[in-house]
């Protein structure tokens, strides 16, 4: 591919770190000009956004430089994989809009990599330690103290040989022994201080059966499975900067020619008022506190679709916070802006009510019904118009009728005008309340010199509510839904547990919403603005007799205000 020739506007933008990178590396001839990279996620949870960042980033650099993007599964722990989600991954992928040229998995290589095991205790690179994980762990001294010998360091390499080969038999207990690296006890880096590289897991594999008992750990699968595969670029998140020297030595062993992967890190995807650990996602899973992996309200990638996210909004907020060589915080602001941004250009704004109050006109014919022309979307002539029927009774919001309202409340109050959107300028006359003290029924008369696109003889209004014709509107469950904790960082309290900082209002049911009939075909999914009130779409609980919509985002950003 030659770079000189690619002239996009793409490429006119300024590049990231990676980016620069893989340029230099084209021009180099590293590699002999190929650029491959993979996404190797653990199937053992849903992704979430901040997958959706590395996503970006691995097929995104093989897309822009004409290489290639392998999927990867790093299944090298049964104990906590599943076949769901390795299918949960794959629909979320091609939902973010990318197609992998090959699917692996690191089971693939179990062969392979014993293979590399078995020549590591043969040339005295790895030894069978038989010590417990307690005493390894106090044995690895600390970052300022250097480590110890294990007893079974020198081990003879025969009888390192015989014992791995009862780890894979079944003939050595979980826990009892494990294959360490043998390297360098006094290293700076802990990650080099003969790590363990192979444990025994006595639990089936979803694809290898019961054929091991003895699985690769992380760091022994991840460079050699990228050496396999021919990955020329390995890009990881900042907490793997560490575990590069232990990366490199691995491929010191293994590589014999002028082929090599290099690992580059770049900062995680962090985002205010939520979790991004897998292993907290599944506990509010686990404890029922959300109703499942693809609740509207977690960070998962099927959780924001399900909500009404675009995979074109999860772009733009990645392009806007960027890839760098530190890590820091999002505001979850921004994530919204990036949502509302995007839905704003293509959705049809219809009329929805989530609190419904009556409205009777009092001074319109009870059986006529007018057709008033509404814009679909002001942002896009192309979606052109249609008609919505206005009649006598209207249901409107309850927040738009109030008995004794402020100076500057410009909404329906006895006394007050307002314009109906699309439809007449009304005067409230009055209002009828149940027992308690709650409005029903507000009343109006309308002026029919005033409606939308007639001269209005110069009155001026200030307040404009919209509305849904009774006749003509459809009964239908609102979710409302909000951040799901309410501090920033949940985490950040070590007195207190996580779910301590739940919101209680993170989602409000509404159900007897309102909505315009031209909502009756819309499926799972689809999505539109409500006037005034924010951006919704279909959820994939509703049926033809009970629709269901989630509040993606609402129109402003109101939580700062509330919370400030």
């Amino acid at each position: 591919m030659s770079l000189e020739n690619n002239t996009t506007e793409e490429n006119k933008k300024s590049l990231n770190f990676i980016e620069l990178m893989v340029e230099k590396d084209l021009k180099e001839g590293r590699n002999n000009g190929r650029v491959q990279t993979r996404f190797p996620p653990e199937p053992n949870g849903y992704l979430h956004i901040g997958h959706a960042k590395a996503i970006y980033i691995d097929f995104g650099i093989a897309q822009k430089y004409g290489g290639i993007c392998n999927l990867r599964f790093d299944d090298t722990n049964p104990v906590k994989e599943d076949v769901e989600y390795v299918d949960s991954i794959m629909e979320d992928i091609k939902w973010l809009g990318f197609e992998w040229a090959n699917i692996y998995y690191a089971s693939d290589y179990f062969q392979q990599l014993w293979d590399f095991a078995i020549q590591l205790i043969k040339d005295g690179k790895a030894y069978i330690d038989e010590q417990t994980a307690d005493e390894i762990a106090k044995q690895k001294g600390t970052p300022t103290v250097p480590g110890t010998h294990s007893p079974f360091r020198n081990r003879p390499i025969q009888e390192s040989l015989e014992l791995f080969e009862k780890m894979n038999t079944g003939e050595i207990a979980e826990g009892a022994m494990v294959l360490r690296a043998k390297i360098d006890m006094a290293s700076s880096n802990m990650h080099m201080r003969d790590p363990i590289i192979y444990r025994i897991i006595d639990i089936p594999h979803h694809r290898t059966g019961t054929k091991w008992k003895a699985y690769p750990m992380y760091d022994f699968a991840h460079g050699q499975s990228d050496f396999f595969e021919g990955v020329t670029h390995s890009l990881c998140t900042l907490e793997f900067e560490v575990h590069r020297p232990l990366y490199d030595w691995f491929l010191d062993q293994l590589v014999t020619g002028s082929y090599r992967p290099r690992q580059t890190e770049f900062n995680r995807l962090g985002l205010t008022y939520t979790v991004m650990s897998k292993r907290l996602l599944l506990q509010l899973v686990q404890e029922k506190l959300v109703s499942g992996w693809d609740d509207p309200r977690m960070v998962t990638l099927s959780g924001m679709r399900r909500r009404g996210y675009t995979s074109a909004a999860i772009r733009s907020f990645i392009d806007k916070i960027g890839y760098t060589k530190y890590d820091g915080i999002n505001d979850y602001s921004l994530l919204e802006h990036s949502v509302r941004e995007d839905l704003n250009k293509h959705t049809t704004r219809v009329s929805g009510v989530i609190d419904p109050i009556k409205l009777i006109i009092t001074n319109y014919p009870e059986d006529k019904v007018e057709e008033m022309e509404t814009i679909n979307n002001p942002e896009d002539e192309s979606m052109g118009s249609r008609k919505i029927k206005f009649t006598r009774e209207l249901w409107i919001e309850r927040d738009d009728f109030m008995e004794n309202a402020p100076r500057k409340y410009f909404r329906l109050t006895p006394g007050n005008e307002v314009r109906l959107k699309s439809a007449y300028i009304v005067k409230c006359t009055g209002f009828k309340a149940d027992e308690e003290g709650n409005v029903v029924e507000v009343y109006a008369e309308y002026d029919e010199q005033t409606r939308s696109g007639m001269p209005e003889s110069g009155r001026k209004v200030k307040g404009t509510i919209h509305w849904v014709s009774v006749p003509h509107s459809l009964d239908v469950e609102v979710r409302l839904y909000d951040r799901l904790f309410t501090v920033e960082d949940p985490m950040a309290d070590k007195e207190k547990s996580f779910k301590d900082f739940l919101n209680p209002d993170s989602l409000i049911v509404k159900q007897n919403s309102k909505v315009e009939e031209y909502l009756k075909d819309a499926k799972p999914l689809d999505s539109f603005q409500f006037q005034r009130i924010g951006y919704f779409n279909v959820d994939k609980d509703s049926t033809p007799e009970h629709m269901v919509f989630n509040r993606t985002v609402a129109l402003k950003d109101s939580w700062k205000k509330q919370n400030s």
